[in-house]
């Protein structure tokens, strides 16, 4: 019998991190939204969230779905790469670039983890319509009997707030939150599972801006390393009408040469074009809310949203670059 499966359920952003009653939590893993499907004839595919297959980017995964699991069998989870004991999100992002030769070298350099957390078909049954809860037990069945094992790993669900809560203090390790989901709901196409991220509220220094000096969009920040050089850490969102009118008022020219002079930033994840930017005196510090994900090289991995001018603090107490 011919199976698909079935569009994403997706997210929504709370702001609380306490489990609310009749819902189970899962880790917010920093990786990559993934489906993957084992169809009878050894017919293997992964997909993203969007739709894209990523099969071919990751020979590991398809090796151990043949390897390890019954066909028809649809899976949801999120693909993730550990690098120096920590997600290495950017990892991900280089290694769906690469197909044949490249990804099975860059499956020994950097290979990946599937953190599986539903269970969305298995044999001639379609399992969309049942509960999360029954779902999840039957999840927990599938990898039992069939001994399923890395680089197929079982996603962590609890119904225990004190664990949720402990789970929370992982986010060194590349963990960017919680999901919440409700224990009888079934797998639909809806903004339905609710998700937490952890920000903390810290300061950097602005070191360029888009827009203009007198009407900055968003900012580009820095903080110095402990060899006193001026690091690139983010990008903010794009900044509130009050925020840009204050940061205008302090910002100048660099008189001289820039510590990012011939630098160019990208505009965004997955694309190669340069972001126009405005150098500026490194002299400003902004607060900042961020989230705890960074990429290999310490930057903050997401925009951050631009609080205020701190003009009470100068550059020399910012933290450190890393910090």
């Amino acid at each position: 019998m011919r199976w698909s499966l079935p569009e994403p359920m997706l997210t929504v952003a709370v702001d609380s991190p306490a489990l609310p009653a009749g819902y189970a939590a899962e880790p917010k893993w920093d990786g990559y939204r993934a489906q993957l499907a084992v169809h009878a004839g050894g017919r293997v595919l992964l997909r993203s969230r969007q739709g894209t297959d990523m099969t071919g980017s990751f020979p590991e995964i398809r090796a151990a779905a043949l390897a390890q699991l019954p066909s028809d069998t649809g899976l949801d989870g999120e693909l993730v790469v550990w690098e120096s004991e920590r997600l290495a999100f950017e990892r991900l992002q280089q290694r769906l670039a690469r197909r044949g030769k490249g990804a099975r070298e860059a499956a020994g350099q950097w290979p990946a983890h599937y953190v599986v957390f539903d269970l969305v078909h298995v044999g001639g049954t379609d399992l969309s319509g049942w509960t999360y809860r029954r779902r999840r037990a039957a999840l927990e069945t599938l990898f039992a009997e069939h001994g399923v094992a890395a680089p197929l790993t079982l996603c962590p669900s609890t119904t225990d707030p004190a664990v949720a809560a402990r789970w929370l203090t992982w986010t060194s390790a590349g963990l960017e939150g919680l999901v919440f989901k409700r224990l009888d709901e079934p797998y639909l196409p809806l903004r339905s599972w609710r998700k937490y991220k952890v920000r903390v509220t810290t300061e950097a220094i602005v070191g360029a801006v888009t827009g203009s000096l007198a009407a900055p969009r968003t900012v580009l920040l820095g903080r110095y390393d402990r060899a006193g050089r001026l690091r690139y850490t983010g990008r903010s969102t794009t900044l509130s009408e009050a925020v840009g009118r204050a940061l205008a008022q302090l910002l100048t020219p660099p008189p001289d040469a820039h510590p990012w002079e011939g630098w160019m930033f990208s505009a965004g994840w997955g694309t190669q074009r340069a972001l126009d930017v405005h150098l500026v005196q490194p002299d400003v510090v902004m607060e900042v809310a961020v989230d705890v994900a960074r990429d290999a090289a310490g930057r903050w991995q997401h925009p951050t949203r631009a609080h205020r001018v701190r003009a009470d603090i100068d550059v020399t107490q910012v933290p450190a670059f890393g910090e």
